[in-house]
């Protein structure tokens, strides 16, 4: 794997998102580093996380379907989310990176979901916690995730839900089932 092949895609990205994108990266070395996931597949799907984020709906939809997932309808009624899954299939069709942890890892990088990977954590987490970031409670976040991915998690988790429906937004089923399965190791 060759990670400067692949900085050549974010170029069509705005500024901001290309920063996001190296700070991604960065952050989710670091966490591979520390917490024992692949480093160069952390730097990559990083990098990559959000390749799709700036394409318009209908293409992110048109590659979701040509990937061959088919949306949940909550997905179906969260553009918010079409990202993740649109990079993913971009990632592994297009690009031909056919890995299915880094499809994972960026597919489920927004929402999270039962049975992560080491990776998908990793990912999931970099993208929450990148340098750039700003709002509230991230000092708290990061910290927790200094603890251990499990612990930043949870927290991440209990901001972003809280958040979507204090919103009134609709909440994907694999970010509660992500939730859910962290209280429960922890009750273990």
């Amino acid at each position: 794997m060759n990670i400067e092949q692949y900085l050549s895609e974010l170029d069509a990205l705005s500024e901001y998102r290309r920063v996001h994108s190296l700070n991604v990266s960065k952050e989710a070395v670091r966490f591979a580093e520390k917490y024992g996931a692949d480093v160069e597949k952390a730097r990559l799907a990083g990098l990559l996380h959000d390749v799709t984020k700036e394409t318009d709906g209908d293409k992110q939809l048109q590659i979701i379907e040509k990937g061959g997932i088919i949306l949940s309808e909550t997905e179906k009624r969260s553009p918010k989310l079409w990202h993740a899954i649109s990079g993913a299939c971009y990632v592994r069709d297009v690009l031909g990176i056919d890995d299915p942890d880094i499809f994972n890892a960026i597919r489920f990088h927004t929402t999270a979901r039962a049975g992560m990977s080491m990776l998908e954590k990793v990912v999931f987490l970099a993208d929450f916690t990148s340098a750039e970031r700003d709002y509230p409670d991230i000092d708290i976040i990061r910290e927790h995730a200094e603890n251990s991915l499990e612990e930043g998690m949870l927290y991440g988790l209990k901001f972003t839900l809280s958040r979507l429906i204090g919103r009134g937004n609709l909440v994907s089923p694999d970010a509660l089932a992500a939730y859910n399965e962290i209280l429960l190791s922890e009750e273990q």
